[in-house]
């Protein structure tokens, strides 16, 4: 699919993979691209990328990216200015690490991680991606439909794409236990979703980063990275959220491609952990 031309919804916009993602966008021609974040220097962040490809392609809208409301809020000002929604990244989400469970050290009683953190991290890196990407594939049909089309049929466009943020802890991780779900489930979303959403002309995939250099990574304890990351990425270094960019440009441009995508620089766990 073109991305030249196209309406993009970006969510965790204003950082990061997400703000990485919708300057690669509007840098290949993307007609407009809602920014979402739930931060209040979206609006900054927009202007500057607005600034720096020297037109209003962005459009910034600041909110829970986990709230309905919100979230129609959204689709219903980029269909109604610009017509369906072609590309939706759902990049926002959370960590909220701990072991699964924890011994007290003098009393040995046992502290199963909070179900309420679980949850917390369910609705945002799981639910919210999911839902953020059926509204697009709802509006799609819905379009389609007023305008007398059926099922879609390789001979038109591809007419959407979606791409989920994965993660190598997908594969499981120590103190990930949340995480770790969230992003394996996503795999199974997305694999139902593309048999679903190609009756619309939409496709699905995700991109599974290593160890990308984000603020959440950036506020790790000073010397952790060094000693239990960097050591087992063959690359060297963290990820670049522009290499990810450019990664996840390629999956929304070349329809070929519609399962997931590793993009780890070659990381792997060490053994024991």
């Amino acid at each position: 699919m073109k991305i030249e031309g196209k309406t993009a919804v970006i969510t965790g916009a204003a950082s990061g993979i997400g703000k990485a993602t919708a300057e690669d966008l509007a840098s290949r021609g993307a007609a407009k691209i809602a920014m979402v974040d739930i931060t209040d220097n979206i609006a900054d962040v927009t202007a500057e990328m607005n600034k720096k490809v020297g037109r209003e392609v962005g459009q910034a809208f600041q909110g829970d990216v986990t709230n309905g409301d919100f979230r129609k809020e959204v689709y219903d000002t980029m269909c109604g200015k610009d017509g369906v929604v072609n590309i939706c990244v759902p990049s926002a989400g959370i960590f909220r690490d701990r072991l699964s469970v924890m011994l007290d050290k003098e009393t040995g009683e046992p502290d199963i991680y909070p179900v309420e953190m679980f949850h917390q991290v369910l609705e945002v890196n799981l639910v919210h991606p999911v839902y953020w990407a059926l509204e697009l594939v709802a509006r799609m049909a819905h379009n389609r439909k007023v305008n007398g089309k059926k099922k879609w049929h390789p001979d038109e466009t591809i007419q959407g794409t979606i791409v989920f943020i994965g993660s190598v802890a997908s594969q499981g991780n120590k103190g990930q236990i949340s995480y770790s779900s969230t992003k394996a489930a996503l795999e199974g979303a997305a694999q139902t979703l593309m048999k679903e959403s190609m009756f619309h002309g939409v496709r699905t995939a995700v991109i599974h980063p290593g160890f990308v250099d984000t603020p959440i990574l950036q506020g790790m304890p000073e010397g952790y990275l060094e000693k239990y990351v960097l050591p087992d990425i063959q690359l060297g270094r963290l990820i670049r959220p522009e290499e990810l960019a450019d990664a996840i440009c390629f999956l929304i441009s070349n329809s070929a491609v519609s399962g997931e995508l590793w993009c780890d620089a070659g990381w792997h766990p060490p053994a024991g952990t």
